[in-house]
């Protein structure tokens, strides 16, 4: 099933033009990067089913991933724990989205922005969409492929550090998470302006 039409690509494909969908998934959780994709969707065969990334599920999100790597173009772009201390969420998110849209390996003539604000310095002229991923098939496909990655980061550096769920809860302020905050204490993968965590390390 198409969960979503193509209005929003189809006045540039229409031209011969290259846009990408951007997306970010990571802005909530107390603990690791913020993650974002662009991906330029190939208008003749694209992977059937695309939609938000938190309508698809874990295993379905790998398999869409695996045929959108296969069938688009992709680049991937991080904010560390580090950068999203020092210049905050918001602007570590626009920085990641630039820095995806930097690592397609062509650049798009537009891009098309989920949310309602753009992020600063793009490199080619942008629309935002809201709610964009359940709207334009080149954002759904950002959004399955940036949480897949977070999700696989989050897995790997919770083999390090035990004990705190991210395995499951992809580092969001669940009620285990916040239990082992207290009880094991602040990690180099948690975020210090998060309130919880800031609340932590400075309760004395």
């Amino acid at each position: 099933m198409i969960a979503l039409n193509t209005n929003y690509e189809s006045p540039f494909w229409d031209r011969g033009l290259r846009v990408a969908g951007v997306d970010e998934v990571g802005r909530g959780p107390l603990a690791g990067p913020v993650v974002a994709a662009a991906v330029i969707l190939n208008p003749e065969a694209f992977p059937d089913g695309l939609n938000d990334s938190k309508k698809v599920s874990p295993k379905r999100r790998e398999a869409m991933t695996l045929l959108i790597r296969q069938q688009a173009l992709v680049g991937i772009g991080e904010a560390t724990v580090e950068e999203i201390d020092q210049v905050n969420i918001l602007q570590a998110t626009y920085l990641a989205m630039r820095r995806a849209v930097a690592a397609l390996p062509h650049q798009p003539d537009h891009l098309l922005i989920d949310g309602n604000r753009l992020p600063p310095d793009l490199p080619c002229p942008a629309t935002t969409i809201v709610r964009g991923d359940s709207k334009s098939p080149s954002i759904a496909a950002a959004s399955i492929v940036a949480k897949t990655w977070r999700d696989n980061v989050m897995k790997m550096i919770a083999t390090q550090f035990p004990g705190y769920g991210w395995e499951t809860n992809a580092g969001y302020p669940t009620k285990c998470h916040k239990s082992a905050l207290q009880n094991l204490g602040v990690t180099p993968h948690h975020r210090r302006s998060f309130k919880p965590v800031h609340n932590i390390l400075y309760q004395d």
